[in-house]
């Protein structure tokens, strides 16, 4: 008898029929890798799964789950929970004033008698403090590595909130099975190297893992078997040693695509500098930014690189004012001011965070909104004019064309530019996030991690649509990423940062062992 029964699973979802007719089984102890492109139905057919309020406000699904072979219709997610179904979303969901220890036993604390609460009951209990954090350190040692309980969420990199979301999966005593989306897009190549060695090993103790990753490698490397979905529909179901990466692909997108991204690497040393920074610290949790010295050349594509928390995600968010920062930087000879969001758009600077849902999106507004917004407020754009500008007025027929069109370039997967931003798939949400910054016509763009949790199909869109906004508008591009080929194969030259410095910057060209040993110098 299977763990794990799905049988003719069909949902609508917002007028769109995202699952057809999905079949699948899963065994005890066995590791299924769901694949397909951003908008496939991989998050809806696992929301099934888990109960998620979403599909029962959207008025729920069709077809059959079976547990152990009896059926079950989880109407929220606490009674997938009781029955052994853990699950770890593609978005945190942690309580960011707790630490680790407290998120990792959110409801379940171990708790201890007073001499009040043995007078007046239960309820004035108090934490048992030692046992928690006994029991999240026993959870954080499931997965090989290191973080630290006491550290405050909203302080935490977001390597470490993904590690926190997994502990407190590990922390259940009755898991039987643990739905995985996305775990290894926000972490370094070390950090998931020790993900997918505990992932075999909760297999080995019989815990059975469905996992999401967009790292079609990982599949290969962890899973037993492979299901592979296209547009609402399984296309193939099976064992990973059956199959490679370049089937999978085409299976997923339905063409065939070439594994490397063709670019052409422009290296300019006569080119003018385009922002100058000198002697930048920033103070931002989980990352180190001593002593930054580089320049940007203008109309280039420069990637930033390196180890998690060496430095190259706080470059940009101590530039851009979300952290505080210190230190001189320039942009076209005029000083910019750090600490100061608004004077860095005034300046014609843009930004996409690593952060799409914390920073980058307005979740409960439309796409026209998201995308428009900004442009609207700072430069007074898509708005009328009456009265000599007395008055202004939104132009809902400019904003409902800028939309469309981005829409339309960067294939964003939605019902229409009114859809609201929370109901896209977590890389739409990324693209709408670029459309914002290219809405803006900036002539320096910062862009962070602008591939995570995206697909092999929609990366490569997204990347050819930051050439092609360099190439043609001009714009001045820095690119930071924990993928080195995505930036050998997008960027002009590539910066990389080791402890808290710029250890080394060399032509995209360059091989990746160069890149490698600068990754591990110790910059003086």
């Amino acid at each position: 008898m299977s763990l794990l029964e799905m049988k003719n699973i069909r949902k609508d979802f917002f007028g769109n029929q995202v699952l057809t007719d999905i079949n699948l089984t899963l065994e005890e102890g066995e590791v299924l890798g769901l694949v397909g492109e951003n908008g496939a139905g991989k998050s809806t057919l696992m929301k099934i799964l888990f109960g998620m309020d979403v599909i029962r406000d959207t008025g729920g699904y069709e077809g059959d789950i079976l547990l152990n072979g009896q059926k079950v219709d989880f109407k929220t997610p606490f009674e997938a929970l009781a029955a052994g179904i853990g699950m770890v979303h593609q978005e945190f969901s942690l309580i960011p004033g707790f630490t680790a220890t407290e998120n990792i036993l959110l409801n379940r604390e171990p708790r201890k008698k007073s001499v009040i609460s043995e007078v007046f009951g239960e309820r004035l209990d108090v934490l048992n403090r030692k046992e928690m954090t006994r029991k999240s350190e026993e959870a954080i040692r499931k997965m090989g590595v290191h973080i630290d309980g006491d550290m405050v969420i909203h302080d935490m990199p977001v390597g470490h909130k993904q590690f926190t979301e997994i502990a407190r999966e590990l922390s259940k005593d009755q898991l039987k099975l643990l739905i995985l989306d996305e775990p290894t897009a926000v972490l370094t190549e070390k950090e998931a190297e020790a993900l997918l060695a505990s992932i075999r090993g909760m297999a080995a103790q019989g815990i059975a893992v469905i996992f999401i990753t967009h790292r079609l490698q990982e599949i290969l490397d962890v899973c037993d078997k492979v299901v592979i979905m296209r547009d609402g529909c399984v296309v193939k179901d099976v064992p990973s040693g059956e199959t490679d990466i370049p089937e999978i692909t085409r299976l997923m997108v339905g063409r065939q695509m070439s594994s490397v991204l063709q670019t052409e690497i422009r290296d300019n040393p006569d080119a003018p500098i385009a922002m100058s920074i000198r002697k930048l610290w920033v103070d931002m949790p989980g990352e180190t930014v001593r002593n930054v010295n580089l320049d940007v050349r203008e109309g280039e594509i420069l990637g930033i690189g390196g180890l998690a928390g060496q430095g190259k995600l706080g470059i940009p968010n101590g530039i851009m004012g979300l952290y505080d920062a210190g230190g001189e930087v320039t942009l076209r000879g005029e000083k910019i001011p750090l600490n100061s969001p608004r004077e860095c758009l005034n300046a014609s600077m843009a930004f996409v965070s690593e952060d799409r849902r914390g920073v980058g999106l307005l979740l409960d507004e439309t796409l026209e909104w998201n995308i428009a917004f900004p442009a609207m407020q700072i430069q007074n754009k898509f708005l009328k004019n009456y009265l000599g500008g007395l008055i202004k007025w939104r132009d809902e027929k400019a904003i409902r064309e800028i939309t469309q069109w981005y829409i339309d370039e960067l294939a964003i997967k939605c019902t229409s530019s009114r859809q609201k931003a929370k109901e896209l798939s977590g890389g739409n949400q990324q693209k709408v996030c670029l459309a914002k910054a290219f809405a803006l016509e900036p002539g320096f763009l910062f862009v962070s991690e602008p591939t995570r949790g995206i697909d092999v199909g929609a990366k490569s869109l997204v990347l050819n649509a930051l050439k092609r906004f360099n190439r043609k508008s001009g714009v001045t591009i820095v690119m930071i990423s924990s993928e080195l080929e995505e930036l050998r194969q997008t960027c002009d030259r590539i910066a990389i940062v080791s402890g808290g410095r710029v250890a080394g910057i060399l032509p995209a060209s360059e091989s990746a062992e160069q890149f490698g040993l600068l990754m591990i110098s110790q910059v003086k």
